[in-house]
């Protein structure tokens, strides 16, 4: 029998490779998404359902006949958890028995990093409901790191000197399908990092290889960070959040690297200049 998998945020990045991956294997695919013009269109037809994580009816719906779900977090806010947790519960109802959650390296009740502690609480509550279970702890995405650099050539922030392993969306994405299509990954933890840790001035270097412009690391204080992020007019929770991403790096908290995505997938991850050449478009706003 063909089991059902149900992708949630397949409109994203690693939500819709996930999907497109899955469906290239032949594998059933339920794609589960906010808005269905975003959603991406897949061989042998992929079923959509609009669903949100805090709807517990419309996520039900959308479950339904799946045995597996792949939760990748929703978008950070107040309330994230307890829309996980909608979402988790909906899915037991509808009859999944297995999730493989999208969390975060070092996710814990005091991480640095404020989002972190989310991922940490959806982690304690899906250990706690009927579900079997997979987590895949991703670092900070390679993309991500290309995007702390401002269109005036400069990556601001209180990291100091730490180091951050970050890790690309295809291979998340394809240790993801790994463990999704996979056996013996039961009550597995997963931390998927890329083959390094660099610093961030490290990563302005290889932007500025790449850009063919100066980029240049701005190590700021935490009083520099919140001050120099106010005009974006941003609540204080997302602003926190941004900070202290960068003070986990300078603590040490995303450094640690991590063999998982090679033994999921069988190669190498990516480091940031493959990614950087795999994708141009990640520093296009730094061309000169």
């Amino acid at each position: 029998m063909n089991t059902v998998i149900a992708v949630t945020g397949a409109s994203g990045q690693l939500g819709g490779r996930v999907a497109r991956r899955l469906a290239g294997r032949g594998t059933g695919v339920r794609l589960l998404g906010r808005d269905p013009e975003r959603l991406p269109e897949l061989a042998g037809g992929a079923k959509a359902r609009i669903a949100s994580y805090g709807d517990e009816d419309g996520m039900r719906r959308a479950c339904a006949g799946a045995r597996t779900l792949f939760l990748v977090s929703g978008h950070e806010d107040p309330g994230r958890v307890r829309e996980h947790q909608i979402a988790i519960d909906s899915a037991v109802a509808a009859g999944v028995d297995r999730v493989v959650y999208v969390s975060f390296l070092g996710a814990g009740p005091e991480s640095t990093f404020t989002f972190a502690r989310d991922h940490w609480y959806t982690e304690e509550y899906i250990r706690a409901s009927p579900l079997r279970y997979t987590f895949l702890r991703d670092s900070f995405y390679q993309s991500a790191i290309a995007g702390m650099a401002g269109a005036d050539g400069v990556i601001r922030g209180p990291a100091g000197a730490g180091r951050v392993s970050a890790v690309a969306h295809d291979d998340v994405a394809d240790a993801a399908v790994a463990v999704l299509l996979g056996e013996g990954h039961d009550s597995a933890v997963y931390d998927l990092t890329g083959p390094s840790a660099i610093t961030l001035a490290e990563a302005a270097e290889e932007l500025s290889r790449f850009a063919g412009r100066t980029v240049a690391y701005v190590p700021e204080s935490r009083a520099e960070a919140y001050e120099s992020r106010a005009s974006f007019g941003a609540p204080e929770w997302a602003v926190t959040g941004w900070v202290t991403s960068y003070e986990a790096i300078a603590a040490g908290e995303l450094a640690p690297v991590s063999d998982a995505v090679p033994r999921l997938t069988g190669r190498p991850a990516r480091s940031f200049p493959d990614f950087l050449r795999e994708h141009p478009e990640a520093y296009a706003h730094l061309r000169a």
